[in-house]
């Protein structure tokens, strides 16, 4: 067995919210910036490539302010595309416009976006190129760790290659299945929908003019979702049977396919990546936290991708962690020890449940075809588009300024 060696906290994980977590816990902006580790499976940060991750994230205002304060948006921002409106149909035409239900003009009088959409593989760049320059974190790829000791102070980890590394806390970032989880013995509670989401980048011959589009169909929302140029994301729900017969049509076949979904407003349009397909569904830890133990990302909460806002909800995760570690360390108390993480877990558990929840309710009322729900639904989406307040709360829900807002999401060093 080879010699201990001690960090402030290490990360299990170095995706999206891996990286993230280890710039908010060892970054600048802390007066007393954590000695971190990332463990990670995957390549290391120099055999990094960005990847053919055909999945975009949509960044909301509060999550745009911290990855700025982490010294991350300058290096995406000429790829970031603003919202400059959201639309929201429940209609099921196939061709020409669709009529909008309700729509948000993204600017406002603040004349700042609620969101900006990025795609995935220009994060992990910009993410990956920022932790290759923070001091304060070591990374190590293509190991995996065979062992949790969660009852020593400090937590113990043993990698396959027999290296042990201790620390006060250890930050679970390893996804949706976490090995550190399941070492830890925290359950989950999780339903399964009929649905499979399918993710692409697609060309179009017009602009979108920064219009975000969710349209609501009977078998799931099909999000276009504007990126820089005349090319979108897309996030596209269908029923888990007729998903897998797509993903299995030769690529002219599921383009025919698609187009009937997209419509002809755009104009000519092409595939511009590699389209991928996964099944979806709900997942909470019971626990946010275990002994020496904190959950993130999707380690913690798995939800539907209606709303875009699984990503944020780790970013979340990340800020009122970086919150509770540093007040404990700035008064010299144990940051990986039971009221620490319990305060995190009372910040984060409600919030997380609350989205979940309206995600699951949203998905519910619009993919079916019940008529007495259609009527309900549509006279509801018009209520909402003529109350200007109203869309307001809406507004400062999807920009993620609602509610108690972390250092790290009001742009304030510790």
């Amino acid at each position: 067995m080879k010699t201990q060696q001690p960090y402030d906290a290490i990360i299990i994980g170095g995706g999206l919210a891996g990286l993230t977590c280890g710039l908010a816990l060892s970054g600048e902006h802390l007066s007393i910036p954590l000695k971190t580790l990332i463990v990670d499976a995957g390549p290391a940060l120099e055999d990094r490539q960005p990847g053919s991750d055909p999945r975009g994230s949509a960044i909301t205002r509060s999550s745009r302010t911290m990855l700025q304060t982490l010294g991350v948006w300058d290096a995406v921002a000429d790829q970031a595309q603003p919202f400059e409106k959201i639309i929201v149909t429940d209609g099921r035409a196939v061709t020409g416009e669709r009529p909008a239900l309700l729509s948000f003009l993204e600017a406002g009088d603040t004349g700042t976006a609620s969101a900006w959409m990025v795609e995935n593989s220009t994060l992990i760049t910009a993410l990956v190129g920022r932790v290759q320059q923070s001091p304060g974190i070591t990374f190590i790829g293509n190991t995996a760790v065979e062992n949790f000791d969660f009852d020593s102070s400090p937590a113990v980890v043993t990698t396959t290659g027999g290296h042990q590394f201790s620390a006060p806390l250890i930050v679970a970032a390893d996804g949706r299945n976490s090995n550190a989880r399941k070492a830890a013995g925290i359950d989950t509670v999780r339903w399964d929908y009929d649905q499979s989401g399918i993710a692409m980048t697609v060309a179009h011959e017009r602009p979108h003019n920064g219009r975000a589009e969710e349209h609501f169909r009977e078998a799931g929302p099909f999000a276009i979702l504007p990126l820089t140029g005349n090319r979108s994301s897309i996030v596209w729900t269908e029923q888990t049977t007729a998903a897998a017969k797509l993903m299995k049509l030769s690529e002219e076949e599921f383009l025919d396919e698609f187009k009937t979904r997209f419509g002809n407003h755009l104009g000519k349009v092409t595939l511009a990546s590699d389209h991928a397909s996964w099944p979806l569904s709900v997942q909470i830890a019971t626990t946010f936290v275990g002994k020496r133990l904190a959950l993130i990302g999707d380690a913690a909460h798995v939800i539907h991708p209606i709303a875009g806002l699984g990503f944020n909800l780790g970013l979340r995760d990340i800020a009122a962690l970086s919150d509770c570690l540093t007040d404990n360390v700035r008064r010299g108390l144990d940051h990986g020890g039971q009221n620490c993480l319990k305060a995190y877990e009372a910040w984060r558990r409600a919030d997380t449940i609350m989205v979940a929840a309206a995600c699951d309710g949203l998905n519910r009322l619009f993919s079916n075809s019940v008529q007495p729900l259609a009527t309900v639904r549509q006279a509801g989406l018009k209520i909402v588009d003529r109350l200007p307040p109203l869309k307001a709360f809406f507004m400062d829900h999807a920009a993620g300024t609602a509610g108690r807002q972390p250092r790290l999401m009001r742009g304030e060093p510790e």
